[in-house]
């Protein structure tokens, strides 16, 4: 079994993580218009506090075995992943035939980064 605390494997799971928190506090309000901007903004800031503490450590762990650009492209490949399911599961919002040519394309451009010429 992997440990999950090794360099390689924690930074993924801290993105993981912090994506959820991260994407929760950017989209978790579209579902209350009425709120105020103020209100919405605040809780945003308390919940992003959450995937800050989760992705700085997961940064400062991966660059033991990734580069800036390997650990940045991880972070938005993930982000997508989280964004799709998020928008799927609670904002309802359908995903069609368009969305997954285009997140395919993104990580096809991303699987470069990782490749070593």
């Amino acid at each position: 079994m992997p440990n999950l605390l090794s360099p390689v494997i924690a930074p993924v799971l801290l993105l993981i993580a912090s994506n959820v928190f991260m994407t929760t506090a950017w989209y978790w309000h579209l579902k209350f218009a009425t709120t105020s901007l103020w209100k919405v903004i605040l809780i945003s800031w308390v919940i992003a506090l959450f995937e800050y503490c989760l992705a700085v450590p997961a940064n400062r762990i991966g660059h033991q075995v990734y580069s800036a650009a390997q650990l940045k492209t991880m972070q938005e490949v993930i982000t997508l992943v989280v964004f799709a399911i998020f928008s799927a599961l609670y904002l309802k919002e359908p995903l069609g035939w368009n969305h997954l040519v285009g997140f395919t394309l993104i990580a096809g451009g991303a699987a470069f980064i990782f490749h070593k010429f």
